[in-house]
This record gives C-alpha cells, structure tokens and sequence, in this order.
C-alpha cells in the first residue's frame, strides 16, 4: 500500500479542497439565488473534487515509483476532469419543446465547468488567479444580469 508519510503535504491538499470548496461554493450560491437547479452543493462539490484529482495526481510522481523513474503527466488528470464536469454539465442543459421553445441551463452548465476549473488552479497553486476568476464570475454572474434586465426594459 502506498502512503504519502508526509502529513503536511496532505493538510496542504485538504487545505487547498476547502479553498476549492468556498469558492465553488460562492459560483453556486449566486446559481442558488437565481433557484438554478445545480447550485450550492453542486459547484461546491465539483469545485472540491476537480482540486483534490489534481492535486493528488501533482503529488503522485513524489511517490510513484516504476523501475527507479517516475512517469506521470498530471495534465492527463486536468483533462480527464475537463471530459466529466462537461458530461456533467450537459445534463443540465434542457430544451423546452413547442411553439416558444428554448434551450436553457447554459449558464450553469458554464458555472460547473468554472468551478472544476477553479479546483484546478488551487490544486496547482495558482490561489490569486482562482479567487480572481472567481470574483469575475460572479461579476458576469450578477453584474451581467442587470444589464441584461436593464436593456430589456429599456431603461
């Protein structure tokens, strides 16, 4: 059985989970506030489990060991993480049937993938990029919404 003996590398990665998690968390709390089906505990979730994939894959080549030579691309790991939050996504993506059809959940489908992708960048130390790209969703989130609103009503 393989076990990393360094504690401080695994209270690093929990660390760097709940990070993950409050800011997911705060994507998915704006998709709660506008009563979006996948909302808090979803981007949460999503945001948590992409950081703590990557990080144990960044990890992996400190302690996986083949032949004396460590061969391991973590970016096989991102990608992999990219390929499921989108199926993930997808399936909050409906199309309303009849005569005013549409196609909704596009945002949130966008706001899963955002949240994996800030589990990402805290996985791989990139915390100011992560909290950056969080604000800014949130920014085109809400502020986006206004002006959406206002345009609309014309005012």
């Amino acid at each position: 059985m393989l076990v990393d003996s360094d504690w401080r590398v695994q209270l690093l990665v929990i660390a760097q989970v709940i990070l993950s998690m409050i800011l997911g968390g705060l994507i998915g709390f704006e998709r709660e506030l506008a009563n979006k089906p996948a909302g808090f505990r979803t981007h949460t979730l999503v945001a948590g489990a992409a950081c703590l994939f990557m990080a144990v894959a960044a990890e992996a080549q400190n302690y996986l060991h083949l032949s004396g030579t460590v061969v391991i691309d973590p970016l096989r790991v991102a990608a992999a993480i990219v390929t499921g939050v989108s199926f993930l996504g997808a399936g909050t993506i409906f199309r309303s049937s009849g005569e005013n059809s549409r196609v909704g959940g596009l945002t949130t489908a966008a706001t899963i993938w955002m949240a994996a992708a800030v589990g990402l960048a805290v996985a791989l130390g990139q915390l100011i990029a992560a909290i950056g790209v969080t604000i800014l969703a949130l920014i085109v989130l809400r502020g986006m919404k206004v002006l959406e609103r206002n345009r609309h009503t014309g005012s």
